[in-house]
């Protein structure tokens, strides 16, 4: 079975059997008719994924990994705040009428800072780190920039990845203030699992473990009876993943250049709305 499954299902029974419901509070988020979202939550989720074993797609359900992957490298590789870049509308809410999210996401990471080895953005200091100084303890980045946060039309969900090299493998923390788990939770692995693959791969290492932190991991109300009929599921065995070995710039990764085989998952026919 999918180790990815196995994590998700224990979480999200977590969740519903001891978590925390919000429902005695005023809340941001609403539905589309208006209504107030209200969630179900955790506090402090750890899942750690050994990526040297196998990949961490759930099966439960398809995982949409190429929009998944797109979105990560228009955040990390066009470091773009325009959905005009984007081949999906995942981001259509937050936009603006020019396509704009503002100095949110993409446009933090391309961000140029002085360093005493030269100017960098965050993405570039992070390849240059691997690189050059891989027993480095501040290989990192983080989005989550107060002094711009008025100018996001979204406050950074995942926001900081950190970067660390034992021996010859790349581990990597990704870091996130909040998720919803039936709509995010295995894009995100798999985004940033991905992420942790093409920075192993351009900086002659492995793959070694992706451990996922997020602060408050939630289940929205009209998402339950959904997760509910996951949890009653068998997994399947993980896909196999693999990246094209020929690729040793960063920049030059494409979505066609991941490779996913023996991918099975059950069907799932809900359409999930998403809380804005």
């Amino acid at each position: 079975m999918s180790y990815a499954d196995i994590l998700f299902a224990e979480n999200c029974r977590d969740i519903l059997e001891n978590g925390v419901w919000d429902t005695d509070y005023e809340v941001r988020p609403r539905w589309q008719d208006g209504t107030p979202a209200h969630t179900v939550k955790k506090f402090g989720m750890i899942s750690r994924y050994d990526l040297s074993k196998e990949f961490p797609m759930m099966t439960l359900r398809r995982t949409a990994w190429k929009s998944a992957l797109d979105e990560l490298l228009w955040i990390w590789q066009k470091k773009s705040n325009n959905i005009h870049q984007l081949n999906s509308h995942i981001w259509d809410s937050w936009a603006d009428e020019t396509g704009s999210i503002g100095k949110a996401y993409g446009y933090q990471l391309g961000v140029k800072h002085q360093y005493a080895e030269g100017m960098f953005d965050q993405v570039d200091r992070v390849l240059y780190d691997l690189k050059h100084n891989p027993t480095s303890r501040r290989i990192l980045t983080n989005i989550y920039n107060h002094h711009d946060l008025h100018e996001m039309g979204l406050y950074p969900c995942a926001y900081s990845m950190t970067f660390n090299v034992s021996g010859k493998k790349l581990n990597a923390i990704l870091n996130q203030r909040s998720q919803d788990m039936l709509t995010a939770n295995n894009w995100n692995v798999c985004q940033y699992a991905l992420l942790t693959m093409m920075m192993a791969q351009v900086s002659g290492l492995v793959p070694g473990e992706f451990v996922h932190v997020v602060a408050d991991a939630h289940i929205y109300d009209r998402h339950v009876p959904m997760v509910e009929e996951l949890l009653q599921k068998t997994p399947y065995p993980a896909p196999k993943v693999e990246l094209n070995p020929e690729i040793h710039d960063f920049y030059q990764f494409t979505v066609d250049d991941v490779k996913v085989t023996d991918y099975q998952y059950h069907p799932f026919e809900h359409k999930i709305p998403v809380a804005i």
